[in-house]
């Protein structure tokens, strides 16, 4: 086991770790003025996110390369990070019919820090790239490492383990000319400043990483094939609510009422793509199931005749 302590000094030039006197005297303001203020403050996030688009759009079109070639996305992060990428990736198989192995999360210190604090897992490298190795990483995959001050251990060792295994790298960080920028191939650096609660990551830089992943996720999964316009139809249809959401899907796209959609999605296994042929183009599961593979899933190429 390797591990890299970090000292206070590693951290003393971190804007993310500043005291910003702004909010010095937040223990003696009402709860409606400290709601003003977070509210405040949240605000600025989205400029940040913004600032840094041109760094996002490369990283996340390399990223959606990979999983249109068969790879996976997988998220590497340790405490709020971590727990972060855990709930970007665990949206995926219901929102968007992906499997639990082709976008997932690998957080320091396993399944248990995802509800308790493991000491000292942030700090182990040799953990980090055991992690990469565990998961057999490879050239079709794209490991995305998120840290708020861009030199956790653990995840600058797991981006450089990916990267030396020909795996596409992104770190992401809100700090700038950090060690994780320096592993990864995509570096992107979200300046969100002080936090309100001075080295609290979890506030600002972690909603602006929570935005960041939301990006990487929905944007490669449209670009795949995984929606018809704002349309989830690769909805994982496993409840009531997400039953009832198909139904609503291929009622709109196919135009039909509720009985007649609802028929199609019971003779398709409740699959959206597969109900949808069925009604707009009469083609049954099997051959639409052979229309959706030569198009790479792609329902709209199907429907135009484009595959």
């Amino acid at each position: 086991m390797t591990t890299t302590p970090q000292s206070s000094r590693d951290f003393a030039s971190l804007s993310t770790e500043a005291v910003d006197p702004t909010f010095a005297d937040i223990d003696r303001m009402p709860v409606a003025d400290l709601a003003a203020l977070m509210n405040a403050t949240d605000a600025t996030v989205p400029a940040a996110v913004e600032r840094a688009l041109p760094s996002i759009v490369p990283a996340i079109e390399a990223v959606t390369e990979r999983l249109r070639a068969g790879g996976r996305l997988i998220y590497v992060g340790a405490g709020t990070p971590g727990r972060l990428g855990v709930l970007d990736a665990s949206e995926c198989p219901p929102t968007f019919g992906t499997s639990p192995d082709q976008v997932f999360a690998i957080i320091a210190g396993g399944p248990e820090a995802i509800v308790s604090p493991i000491e000292g897992a942030e700090d182990d490298e040799g953990q980090g790239a055991a992690a990469i190795v565990a998961a057999g990483v490879g050239p079709l995959d794209a490991v995305v490492g998120v840290a708020s001050s861009g030199r956790t251990p653990y995840v600058v060792a797991a981006i450089g383990e990916a990267r030396r295994r020909g795996a596409l790298t992104v770190g992401l960080s809100c700090n700038v000319g950090t060690a994780l920028s320096d592993a990864a191939e995509h570096a992107i650096e979200i300046a969100v400043g002080p936090e309100l609660i001075s080295g609290s990551t979890r506030l600002k830089a972690g909603t602006a990483q929570k935005l960041v992943l939301n990006m990487f996720s929905t944007i490669s999964m449209i670009q795949i094939g995984k929606t018809y316009g704002n349309l989830m139809v690769d909805v994982h249809a496993s409840n009531a609510k997400l039953r009832a959401r198909a139904v609503r899907i291929v009622r709109s796209i196919a135009e039909v009422d509720r009985a007649t959609a609802v028929a199609a999605l019971e003779e398709t296994g409740y699959r959206v793509k597969h109900a949808v042929l069925l009604l707009r183009l009469g083609l049954d599961p099997a051959t639409a199931e052979e229309k959706l593979l030569a198009a790479g899933g792609r329902l709209r190429n199907v429907l135009e005749g484009t595959a």
